[in-house]
């Protein structure tokens, strides 16, 4: 069973976590034409591009002329230990054990623009480039990041389920960054997963809360070793709890 995760804006490289084991992203040469291109573009530019301050902008016009083709200790850090947005405040990797450490690089992959696919304990270096951003009226070497992936992440996520007899995948991603995943592409069965809060006897997805059970069930999966989706049944944290009703085979709902 994969968990399929997004990435998070927020990083942290000041991470106090010491992770000896690392690996290499699978698309690092791919990665290297995108931060080619990406040179390119000047801090205005990357204002523009991304909608962010001034500020983010010079940072990541930094980043991008400062990345390194190789991958190393000084310029890298394991990817689950520095992604530090919403949906990473509900992986306690802080207090997780080797084993855990190795379920998760074993079961658990986090989509991105930059890198493609990342295992847990993939070298990183710092970036920001969201999936959904139009280059069309840039000089880009795609119009936007879904064109330049076409299938690949798709071709590789399903060479790993199949390398490890992977039956299912368990999307917890966004649709931004799920959207670039083609599942009838794959042989594995995808089940996705939406957290939904009652509102005045409505059931609403509520963007922030979502994003953060996303990392509780994560977290839950990895720590109990979880290897039938029918277990995820059990998740009940922050008094979720599966509906059954709102749910079919291949969509699991939790309400609270």
């Amino acid at each position: 069973m994969f968990i399929l995760l997004s990435p998070a804006k927020s990083l942290d490289y000041d991470c106090p976590i010491l992770q000896k084991n690392f690996t290499i992203p699978v698309f690092a040469e791919e990665t290297q034409k995108l931060v080619k291109s990406l040179k390119d573009f000047t801090v205005v530019d990357l204002e523009n591009l991304m909608g962010i301050s001034t500020k983010l902008a010079q940072l990541n016009f930094e980043r991008f002329q400062n990345f390194q083709k190789t991958f190393d200790s000084e310029n890298s850090k394991q990817a689950l230990l520095v992604f530090d947005g919403d949906v990473y405040q509900g992986i306690d990797k802080q207090n997780y054990t080797t084993k855990d450490f190795e379920f998760a690089q074993k079961n658990l992959r986090i989509l991105s623009g930059l890198y493609g696919l990342l295992k847990p304990l993939d070298l990183m270096q710092p970036y920001r480039l969201e999936m959904g951003t139009d280059f069309k009226k840039t000089k880009f070497i795609a119009k936007n990041l879904y064109e330049f992936w076409g299938d690949k992440i798709t071709n590789q996520l399903d060479l790993e389920c199949q390398n490890s007899q992977t039956k299912y995948v368990i999307n917890l991603a966004s649709e931004e960054y799920f959207a670039v995943i083609k599942p009838k592409k794959m042989k594995a069965e995808i089940i996705n997963i939406a957290f939904k809060e009652n509102k005045n006897g409505v059931y609403k997805i509520i963007g922030i809360n979502a994003k953060k059970a996303r990392g509780l069930m994560t977290d839950f999966i990895i720590k109990n070793k979880i290897s039938d989706p029918k277990k995820l049944k059990d998740f009940d944290l922050e008094n979720y709890r599966f509906e059954q009703k709102m749910s079919d085979e291949n969509n699991f709902v939790f309400v609270r």
